[in-house]
């Protein structure tokens, strides 16, 4: 027992010491970030303020007044630049440490060189030391694409500018003291665009001064540009090949377990693989990466893959999160860093156990035998469904989605696909002209003995009481197939926020819901599997910390309904 209880302790003091050694490097890297700024604003606090006379003097003799002039604006100009690279520091970007870098040799020499202002020469030496020390704590990629599109715009800028000022120049020679030859006007925009220095430049009239002023106009514009495309994030611009596909169908046949489970071979995801056998099925939008469920794949591989695709997720620049994972997965979560909150509960009915026997399903059970007398009938299709079949129901599922003024939802549900549901049983309610009215299909747990549903659509102006009569029959066929229960999907936002005891976050989230119920229709949902008397457990959403909630909530909004939600949202539609 005693040497049991030390090793506990040791694993403890090991576990702490890996949280204290990476919140110190955090509070590191922030302080990086925000010493940056500091030194951006510093550097164009000092382009503008005088130099001091005695060091003048002496600097007058060294150099001439062009370099002096040409290093005000350098300075200028290295301090914008740092200001917007402390942004990318603090994502731990690694081209804006590598340009951080450059933007502080520059700020040395440009301190020097324009009043020996050797005390911000020194403080900008001494970030440069620091910067050089914590160079493995920033480790984010930028996009390859965007980061060769930067370096092209860079020297596209260059090229053009060389072309408008000399052309400019040349022909605009009337509005400058200067007789512009083409090689004078060549050099006087090398000058300007590449040196910082004018080479006593005097416009005779305003436009002459507005074409001046438009070279550098153009210089920074394409600076920013650039600088925005250095340090964007990596973008998932393909989907999943077909040997991933096959790779994580495979992995999700052999230990898929969840609702989600086939969720997780949808086209919309990428795929993370560990090399302990898990696969985490994702979507990256932007800055943000949304992982579907736990990691699927060994048990003893969880906290593992946890770690794994959080720290892949920081590589790419990713704000990394899990959506609708399980309680027992929760210390692993909390373990690799990740706060959690419910956001809604997931019904399960015990098949075994279900009936419309008895005074508490005497509503379903009258609405089912209202059906049936009135000539409807429930009917299971097994694959492959028929063309003809698919095409009536896709006339349902257009007409419900009209009828909604919404459009179909991805990421964790299914949306209309043929081939999607050609393959899989599909449970139809027939009216009494014998024509479909309503549909949804069943879907597999793979290792675990209980069925779902994905879609579910009806005509808009069937009957009262047909989705009574679809799900009713739905059980009562999964109990005859053996299955031991039946998840009737997640009630979004049900139960959340309601007690005075549920954290801060859940409230939140419960108020934000009210204003998006018009959209996912959250309350009627949760009444409707209400009826069938399924037991509620609770699902998790996983964050690193509360800075990262809005990208994360944008992420959850994009990854399920699209970039143009907003509009929709706004329009009211």
């Amino acid at each position: 027992m005693g040497y049991l209880m030390s090793l506990l302790v040791h694993k403890q003091r090991k576990f702490l010491s890996a949280q204290t050694e990476a919140q110190i490097e955090r509070w590191a890297v922030r302080f990086m970030a925000i010493s940056t700024a500091a030194m951006g604003v510093i550097n164009l606090l000092s382009a503008v303020m005088p130099a001091l006379a005695d060091r003048l003097i002496l600097l007058s003799k060294i150099l001439p007044m062009e370099v002096r002039y040409g290093s005000r604006l350098a300075s200028a100009l290295a301090g914008f630049a740092l200001l917007v690279l402390a942004f990318g520091l603090g994502r731990r970007k690694r081209a804006a440490w590598m340009l951080t870098g450059i933007a502080l040799v520059v700020s040395i020499l440009t301190h020097l060189l324009k009043g020996l202002d050797v005390e911000e020469a020194a403080v900008a030496g001494g970030l440069l030391l620091l910067l050089i020390l914590l160079r493995n704590s920033f480790h984010a990629h930028s996009d390859p694409p965007s980061w060769r599109q930067g370096l092209w715009v860079l020297a596209g800028s260059f090229l053009f500018t060389l072309a408008y000022g000399t052309i400019g120049f040349y022909l605009l020679d009337r509005h400058f003291h200067v007789d512009f030859s083409l090689p004078a006007a060549l050099r006087q925009t090398i000058m300007m665009f590449a040196a910082f220095d004018n080479s006593g430049l005097e416009p005779l009239t305003g436009y002459g001064r507005y074409f001046a002023f438009s070279i550098y106009g153009i210089a920074l514009a394409t600076f920013l540009y650039a600088l925005r495309m250095l340090l964007r994030p990596v973008l998932v611009r393909e989907p999943a090949t077909a040997a991933e596909r096959q790779r994580a169908a495979a992995i999700v046949q052999n230990y898929g377990r969840t609702a989600l489970a086939r969720a997780a071979l949808f086209e919309d995801k990428s795929y993370f693989f560990t090399s302990g056998g898990s696969v985490v099925a994702y979507a990256a939008r932007g800055r943000g990466a949304m992982a579907l469920g736990d990691p699927i794949g060994p048990k003893e591989d969880a906290a593992a893959a946890i770690v794994a695709f959080r720290d892949f997720c920081r590589r790419n620049d990713w704000t990394p999160a899990f959506l609708e994972i399980l309680p027992d997965s929760l210390d692993a979560y909390h373990q690799a860093g990740f706060q959690t909150f419910c956001i809604g509960h997931e019904a399960i009915v015990a098949l075994e156990s279900y009936t419309l026997q008895g005074s508490e399903n005497k509503n379903v059970r009258n609405a089912v035998n209202k059906m049936i007398r009135s000539g409807y009938r429930f009917q299971v299709h097994l694959p492959p469904v028929p063309d003809h079949l698919l095409h009536a129901l896709r006339w349902i599922s257009d007409a419900w989605l009209t009828a909604q003024h919404g459009s179909e939802m991805r990421f964790s549900l299914g949306w209309f696909d043929e081939d999607y549901l050609r393959n899989g049983p599909v449970a139809v309610v027939y009216g009494p002209d014998d024509q479909p009215v309503a549909f949804a299909n069943l879907v597999s747990e793979y290792q675990k003995n209980e069925i779902t549903i994905d879609l579910m659509r009806r005509y808009p102006k069937a009957a009262s009481g047909v989705m009574e009569l679809l799900f009713a029959s739905m059980l009562q066929w999964a109990k005859e197939q053996g299955y031991a229960t039946f998840s009737l999907g997640l009630s979004g936002l049900a139960g959340v926020g309601e007690r005075p005891t549920d954290p801060q976050t859940e409230k939140v989230l419960k108020a934000i819901g009210e204003s998006l119920n018009r959209f996912y229709h959250f309350k009627g949902l949760h009444e409707f599997k209400e009826k069938f008397h399924p037991r509620w457990e609770p699902r998790y959403l996983a964050y690193l910390g509360v800075a990262d909630l809005p990208q994360v909530m944008i992420t959850l909004v994009r990854v399920h309904s699209g970039d143009d939600f907003w509009w929709r949202y706004l329009a009211g539609r």
